[in-house]
């Protein structure tokens, strides 16, 4: 749990630092930035969901622990200094699908990106834990939080 809270707390100060060099970023730097740390997440993602949920990989504690926490940290980064208006439609790697609503609905976009990051928080504890069922029930709340964005605020591929 200490472990935990000194990520959060490094994640914080990331965060904030990065606030004020993001304004600083083109659009599409913006883009390419989320995109890595969406993609980055969805690795760790993938390795839990092998190890806790589908069990197509050996389970390791240490390993789900570990890609939780990288779960975390991204969660708690300070991304949203990462949105702009001017990132719609931006290319980074590849076009951003984020829609311009995203900018039009403050309050859903606070409230959806701060259950993301308590969903993720709440894994990293469950996967500290180590309890491969309690993980896996988490595993799924995060992928509910992700979804719940992607619904609302991301375009559909072309």
């Amino acid at each position: 749990m200490k472990k935990l809270h000194q990520i959060l707390l490094f994640a914080t100060a990331m965060g904030l630092a990065g606030a004020a060099a993001a304004q600083a970023l083109k659009p599409e730097e913006k883009v390419k930035y989320r995109q890595a740390a969406y993609t980055f997440m969805a690795w760790n993602m993938e390795k839990i969901k092998a190890q806790a949920v589908d069990g197509s990989a050996p389970f390791d504690q240490a390993q789900v622990a570990a890609a939780a926490n990288a779960i975390a940290a991204a969660a708690n980064s300070g991304m949203g200094a990462l949105y702009s208006p001017d990132t719609v439609g931006a290319v980074g790697f590849h076009k951003s699908r984020l829609k311009k609503e995203f900018f039009e609905q403050p309050d859903e976009v606070r409230q959806v990106a701060t259950n993301f990051a308590e969903q993720a928080n709440k894994l990293a504890e469950v996967a500290a834990a180590g309890d491969k069922a309690a993980i896996a029930k988490q595993f799924g709340e995060v992928g509910k939080a992700c979804k719940s964005c992607h619904d609302k605020f991301r375009m559909k591929e072309d």
